[in-house]
């Protein structure tokens, strides 16, 4: 709208641009005038706008450019410890998703959680909790969870997680851990079934050499 438009740049020059004198903006307050445009392009010119009158996008975006530098060097003290809203609302977002950042782990809940679900999982405990959740942090086992393994994937539903924590989500998590906890269990076995054979096939006697052919020694 064109008058909103006038209204804009007058209401610019008077509370934050400043350039004329009080006395000096009659002709670009006078909005109704026919003259207006020219009165606006004289501005445009007196305040080293680049860009040309008919450019009313580009010229509202530098005016507002303008102001804003100058309301800053007016009130700098003012504005210099100032965040975005934007901004604020972004790390608020970050740290709201991820709780662990401020987490307390001497509280007596935390231990108690921590142990809970130890039990729940069926899971070795240690007389200090920290140590168990430090066993589970060491440079091998974030390397071993961190090579990416392929496997068919598994139905949660189709598992008995044998209790209830009362809570959907927790009880899919916990479902999750018990069966990482199993796989590893199956691991160890087999690496114990490994062992085992590699044993008899040392101490069998008689022994045997399959390249021979033949039973003895």
């Amino acid at each position: 709208d064109e008058t909103e438009f006038r209204n804009f740049i007058v209401w610019l020059e008077d509370q934050k641009i400043r350039h004329y004198k009080i006395e000096d903006r009659g002709n670009l307050r006078n909005i109704h005038s026919d003259d207006w445009p020219k009165s606006f392009e004289k501005y445009m010119k007196d305040v080293n706008c680049p860009f040309k009158i008919q450019e009313r996008q580009e010229t509202v975006d530098w005016l507002l450019g303008l102001a804003v530098r100058l309301e800053y060097g007016d009130n700098a003290d003012k504005y210099k410890d100032s965040t975005p809203d934007g901004v604020k609302t972004t790390e608020n977002t970050a740290k709201n998703a991820e709780p662990l950042i401020n987490l307390d782990v001497n509280n007596p809940d935390f231990k108690a959680g921590v142990m809970a679900l130890a039990n729940l999982l069926q899971i070795q405990r240690h007389d200090d909790y920290l140590v168990m959740l430090k066993e589970r942090l060491t440079q091998d086992a974030i390397a071993k969870a961190s090579q990416s393994k392929e496997g068919l994937p598994v139905a949660l539903e189709k598992h008995i997680l044998g209790f209830d924590t009362g809570d959907a989500v927790i009880n899919e998590a916990a479902q999750i851990l018990r069966l990482l906890h199993i796989e590893e269990l199956r691991e160890l076995q087999t690496k114990i079934n490994e062992a085992i054979v590699a044993v008899q096939a040392i101490i069998a006697d008689p022994k045997t050499d399959h390249r021979l052919g033949k039973v003895g020694r």
